[in-house]
């Protein structure tokens, strides 16, 4: 069951995504979605309501995790294959002491700054991996999928690739963004202090896999090296601990 915020959080998402539409009309609904929900009052209203174990935290904790990209992924709201709402969590620090790697998505994402400043940049890949003019970047490129063995992340090589910066920019408290699946990026926090977006990503044709770019100069040593698929470790959330993290997502929101 839910309560007030948790029943008017669901109502919107179910009232405004259609996952038939076509990825460029999903992505302006869920940039829409996102920037209503995320206002101060009303996120703040959702998380509170969260924690105190109203909706469905024995289904969302173990879905919540410190992911591997370098923030705190808490499932707020689980609308099954249509919608997934999502707060990322982000520390200071993340570019330099864990900068994510270049990927897209499996669905149509957007995404909204509650809090802080998110850094990203976008990117395009290069037909010509000799790229003879050296305007790109060599990365090793992966296929990420889920394993078998409880839903850790699978990296697979798929072999050499080059890619193009195509656009670097900030994302301060109150502006949002939206991707479609494929579009290649990757974020990081980009504020002093601990940055706050909420995620949504919709549509119901998700893909089997992302794409995953690393740095080839790195990659010699890390997920899939060598050739090797390569399972990185998934730890997700038992209820206790989800209800405690959006508790202190609740205290940070309300500063």
């Amino acid at each position: 069951m839910g309560g007030r915020h948790v029943h008017r959080a669901r109502h919107l998402l179910e009232g405004t995504l259609d996952a038939a539409l076509p990825e460029d009309q999903l992505v302006r609904a869920a940039r829409a979605v996102v920037a209503e929900l995320g206002s101060p009052e009303r996120l703040f209203g959702l998380v509170c309501e969260l924690a105190t174990g109203v909706g469905a935290p024995s289904a969302c904790a173990p879905l919540s995790y410190r992911h591997v990209l370098g923030f705190d992924k808490l499932l707020l709201i689980d609308g099954g294959p249509g919608h997934m709402l999502r707060a990322h969590v982000w520390h200071p620090g993340t570019r330099s002491a864990g900068r994510e790697d270049i990927h897209n998505h499996r669905s149509p994402l957007a995404s909204y700054v509650v809090r802080g400043t998110l850094g990203m940049e976008l990117y395009e890949p290069l037909h010509n991996t000799a790229d003879p003019d050296g305007s790109g970047i060599a990365a090793s490129w992966y296929r990420e999928s889920l394993s078998d063995v409880e839903g850790h992340w699978l990296l697979e090589p798929a072999g050499p690739a080059r890619l193009r910066l195509t656009q670097t920019a900030q994302y301060g408290t109150g502006s949002g963004y939206g991707l479609p699946s494929y579009s290649l990026h990757r974020a990081w926090c980009a504020s002093a202090g601990t940055a706050v977006t909420l995620f949504l990503e919709t549509g119901a044709g998700r893909r089997r896999y992302t794409d995953v770019f690393a740095d080839a100069t790195e990659s010699g040593s890390g997920s899939g090296a060598g050739g090797r698929a390569e399972a990185v470790v998934k730890r997700p959330m038992d209820v206790k601990e989800y209800l405690a993290e959006l508790e202190s997502l609740a205290e940070l929101l309300s500063r």
